[in-house]
């Protein structure tokens, strides 16, 4: 009655007689987006680390398990390899549940599952994390097939031109190596260029930039004696 005669007093609600709102949980505030996040960024650290070789030790049995497994496929199918590692893990898995029954029976004990932990794990992707890689997907493949349409289409002659140089010279490329052969380069680069270039970086940020100049005054040589080059320019 008290609380009454003073909120009509007042004209005002007391604070006792205001509603909070109701709290939303979007989708940052949920817990498997937040562990998605936290993975990722973990994983980006974790990567950096790795090609810099900031634990020898580990980059190491990484670098090795990579080579290892490159070496299996140029040797072995694809199928092949996936099908002995997994037959590996499996029976690695299987020996080990053996072994905690045997050990619970002869102790006794109610320990359950051993891989309870890993059985009880989420690892469903959330659908707003779904929905926001599918948009980047989207925003990142625009961009990549309107400048290739643009090339294909000689909407300028000269990056065409140099397109078509790019084009010929992966020719070579592809008659010298294979996809593993550059995949295999590729990871054996990621591992060493990095660290290459974080002990050099001077010389090699001197040297890449009179490179670069050499290539731009090139390029605008050749796109001044192009007549359709200036054509356009004009235009």
């Amino acid at each position: 009655m008290g609380r009454r005669n003073s909120k009509e007093k007042n004209g005002r609600d007391s604070p006792d007689d205001i509603e909070e709102p109701p709290v939303t949980r979007g989708p940052g505030n949920n817990p498997a987006c937040i562990m998605i996040i936290i993975v990722l960024k973990w994983l980006c650290f974790a990567v950096v680390d790795l090609i810099y070789w900031k634990d020898v030790k580990k980059t190491g049995v990484v670098f090795g398990g990579f080579l290892a497994l490159f070496i299996s496929l140029a040797y072995v199918s694809f199928i092949s390899v996936l099908s002995y590692t997994s037959l590996t893990v499996l029976s690695v898995t299987i020996i080990y549940r053996v072994y905690k029954n045997i050990m619970q029976a002869i102790q006794k004990s109610q320990d359950g599952h051993p891989f309870k932990n890993l059985l009880e794990l989420d690892t469903d992707l959330p659908l707003e994390k779904v929905h926001d890689a599918s948009d980047a997907f989207v925003n990142w493949w625009n961009p990549k097939f309107t400048e290739v349409k643009r090339l294909f289409l000689v909407e300028d002659l000269v990056d065409s031109v140099k397109f078509g140089c790019l084009l010929w010279c992966l020719t070579y490329v592809g008659s010298w190596f294979n996809g593993l052969t550059l995949v295999t380069l590729a990871t054996v680069a990621l591992f060493t260029l990095p660290k290459v270039y974080e002990q050099n970086k001077t010389q090699v940020d001197q040297y890449m930039g009179l490179v670069k100049n050499q290539v731009n005054d090139v390029m605008s040589k050749v796109k001044a004696a192009l007549p359709i080059g200036n054509k356009e320019k004009t235009q």
